[in-house]
């Protein structure tokens, strides 16, 4: 299995090239084709909100919305050239989408014919528009495709080649587990852990029958699990276990509850999105 087209999300930020070097570095593993996609109002500037919120009639007016749309042309057309020089220069296939329409659905559009999307961790010192602060949430929940996050800090190459998993009995689990299997790079050291809350059970490694299968796909595959302590989140423990065996990416799914209940009551979902240290591979 080899992943055949990649969607990269620009907007124009400084991490654009960091997103770039990801999608282009799995890109060249396979040979597969990468499409830079800019939607319009991924370009909207962050404090756009009144005009948003407050005093959507703005928008009705045609000076106004054809100011905002030239504005935002002319920034898609530098990141363009960009994309475009990242590609002559590492002699990758690719093409370059503008797309004018609304934000998730022009997302999800492109991402449903494709093998997975490559995008950024917001960064709260470079906050996005108003319309896209829920971008990666809204997209993992509706696409049925996996989401390749890359942090907003730190230089990654093309992970894949030394993977922990992050496994619960859960359908976004198996989803997630399934859909990074292209990313994982032949001969790969990967780990399978589970995250527990109390003593296990020294007889069962709920781990066992997933690196199984995964070792039949010819990875190089160990299990293990760890018990979270008081005050350490599960997050945290993902995170420090990636760290402590220098793992270039986590696969986690996303979401196994409600969002509402994990923004009421917490969740694994919500603190990788806002902790994440390494590129992390997430379906729904």
């Amino acid at each position: 299995m080899a992943l055949r087209d990649l969607v990269v999300l620009m907007d124009g930020s400084p991490r654009d090239d960091a997103r770039l070097t990801v999608a282009l570095g799995l890109a060249r593993r396979d040979d597969a084709h990468v499409t830079g996609l800019c939607p319009l109002e991924i370009l909207l500037p962050a404090d756009m909100s009144f005009a948003l919120g407050g005093y959507p009639d703005l928008w009705a007016i045609p000076e106004f919305a054809s100011q905002i749309e030239t504005e935002a042309k002319a920034k898609a057309g530098i990141i363009e050239l960009n994309f475009r020089e990242r590609l002559r220069r590492e002699g990758a296939r690719g093409e370059w989408v503008f797309d004018k329409g609304p934000l998730v659905p022009a997302v999800v559009h492109r991402l449903q014919a494709a093998d997975l999307l490559v995008l950024g961790q917001n960064d709260p010192e470079n906050p996005p528009s108003v319309v896209a602060r829920a971008l990666i949430e809204d997209v993992l929940m509706v696409s049925g495709r996996p989401l390749l996050l890359v942090p907003y800090a730190g230089t990654f190459e093309a992970p894949g080649r030394n993977v922990l998993i992050g496994w619960t009995r859960t359908r976004e689990s198996a989803r997630a587990v399934h859909d990074a299997l292209p990313l994982i790079a032949p001969g790969a050291t990967v780990t399978v852990l589970t995250v527990e809350s109390k003593a296990p059970d020294a007889r069962m490694l709920a781990t066992a029958d997933i690196a199984e299968h995964l070792a039949r796909h010819g990875l190089t595959v160990s299990a293990a699990r760890t018990v979270v302590t008081d005050g350490l989140s599960a997050a945290d423990a993902l995170l420090d276990y990636a760290s402590d065996i220098s793992a270039d990416m986590l696969v986690v799914g996303g979401y196994g509850h409600s969002r509402t209940r994990e923004m009421v009551l917490g969740g694994v979902t919500r603190d990788l999105l806002r902790f994440m240290t390494l590129p992390v591979l997430m379906s729904h």
